[in-house]
């Protein structure tokens, strides 16, 4: 089938590649026709991926209307910030019976809003169902061809097995879920958490405070995604727990690199520049931080996190109000 990958970022291409080495003929939205014209001569993303052959497969194009004209099955792998404006614009070339799925681990404000929310309140639902991609997913090991995986979720069963029959490999394992509010706001909020575990780590707080904030990460997480619809089970899958712990462990990590350039005394301005890449937990932090206390949801590492980016508190304040704060309940898996 045809398939489009909008973004040509580092998670955009490696999916144009798998899909492509999968026999699909894929078109790669990226933002200007340099890129495009490096891409489709070279056979390579050099900004990106300069060690990865892409396939004969890929055409790289910057306009949006040839990429997702005719498109069975169309991956949008952009930035947040643009997400909304990328889906605005391809609504007019979608064809019917398109499946359209986000790839994009982020959260719109005013109004709250997912990436699928947004696809679905811009295009006609009944003649293009909607699904959701996320899990550990660090781009660079994909491109390796190490092992990785990944969950589909959509309340369409066909864009699952299409999701899968497209991007499933040798070492690319693709798993499903129904679940599609929790395995998307599991993917955007462990980029909140894994830029606390960056601060933690240049701190070198030890392996057992690293344990004790993943698990108080997964029960904020979890806590929020059910006030939202999600089911906290699903926390404890691959989109969950799984990407929560490659996420907040790896120097492959934009979200765990600011966070660790922000513990070592560097500005946000600073970190930004030093990773060089969009880090999307900077942006969902703020969002998620206005929505929980709208719905009076404690989430004392996430506030933590947001005193010390945009209060001046000392970095050491994560730490802190973690051993100060007052809730010493457990697990609080409760559905």
């Amino acid at each position: 089938m045809k398939v489009s990958v909008l973004g040509g970022g580092s998670f955009g291409t490696v999916l144009a590649n798998i899909a492509a080495s999968n026999g699909n003929k894929v078109d790669l939205w990226v933002r200007d026709s340099e890129q495009a014209l490096r891409i489709n001569s070279e056979g390579a993303n050099s900004t990106y991926h300069p060690e990865l052959k892409l396939s004969e497969n890929i055409q790289a194009s910057e306009i949006l209307e040839d990429v997702v004209k005719d498109s069975s099955l169309i991956l949008i792998a952009t930035p947040s910030l643009i997400f909304e404006n990328i889906v605005k614009r391809i609504v007019p070339f979608i064809k019917e019976g398109a499946h359209i799925v986000s790839c994009t681990k982020g959260i719109k404000s005013n109004p709250f809003r997912s990436m699928s929310e947004i696809i679905s309140v811009n295009v006609n639902s009944s003649k293009n169902k909607v699904g959701v991609l996320s899990g550990p997913n660090l781009a660079k090991e994909i491109a390796e061809k190490k092992v990785s995986g990944t969950v589909i979720a959509s309340f369409d069963n066909t864009l699952i097995n299409d999701v899968k029959m497209v991007l499933a490999s040798e070492t690319f394992k693709v798993y499903s879920s129904n679940d599609v509010q929790g395995i998307e706001l599991a993917g955007s909020l462990k980029n909140v958490y894994a830029i606390i575990c960056g601060i933690a780590d240049s701190l070198d707080v030890g392996e057992n405070a690293v344990g004790l904030i993943l698990t108080r990460s997964m029960a904020e997480m979890s806590r929020f995604a059910v006030a939202r619809g999600a089911n906290p089970i699903t926390f404890l899958g691959l989109a969950g727990m799984g990407d929560l712990v490659a996420t907040c462990s790896s120097n492959l990590s934009r979200n765990f690199q600011f966070g660790f350039n922000i513990g070592k005394g560097l500005s946000i301005s600073e970190s930004k520049d030093k990773v060089g890449q969009v880090a999307e937990g900077i942006r969902t932090l703020e969002v998620i931080r206005e929505e929980s206390e709208k719905l009076k949801i404690k989430m004392p590492l996430l506030d933590s996190l947001y005193s010390i980016l945009y209060e001046e508190k000392p970095v050491d304040t994560i730490i802190d109000d973690l051993i100060n704060n007052p809730h010493e309940v457990d697990v609080e898996f409760t559905y």
